[in-house]
């Protein structure tokens, strides 16, 4: 059973991953190895005002901003550090950019849920908000550089 040692996680993955999906409400992607689900994230359509990004997010853009959120992301505790949640990332970054050639999004936009989260965003190319440090996004030039 997957365990990322946080129950937020652990119970969105078992009770609304399915009924979210199903009524349209966000994706989820799983990773799984030997039958079990060791990793997973999900994105969705949102927004965000304009007073909340940095200056270079706004720029330009209406408010609120078209944005990706990544509502999730978490490796199970037995696969920590072993790049498996780079991995997520990344796919979750390249679906942003597909998604983006369909409808118009500013970028992704994640609300880390610790300090952990916040520092693995950070090395990974977010950006923090001025107002909440924890409100952390990407601007679709950030995701293409950071994808190489």
């Amino acid at each position: 059973m997957f365990d990322y040692g946080e129950p937020s996680l652990n119970g969105w993955l078992a009770r609304r991953a399915r009924a979210n999906q199903a009524g349209g409400g966000s994706r989820t992607f799983v990773v799984c190895r030997d039958g079990f689900v060791v990793g997973y994230y999900c994105l969705a359509a949102g927004a965000v005002v304009a007073a909340a990004p940095p200056g270079r997010v706004r720029r330009n853009m209406p408010d609120p901003i078209p944005m990706a959120v990544l509502g999730r992301l978490a490796v199970d505790r037995s696969l920590r550090d072993q790049g498996l949640g780079k991995a997520l990332l990344r796919d979750a970054l390249l679906r942003t950019l597909q998604a983006a050639e369909a409808i118009g999004v500013r970028g992704i936009l994640v609300q880390a849920l610790g300090e952990e989260a916040q520092r693995f965003y950070l090395a990974c190319g977010f950006t923090a908000s001025p107002g909440d440090p924890m409100l952390l996004m990407a601007t679709l030039g950030d995701v293409t550089a950071a994808l190489g």
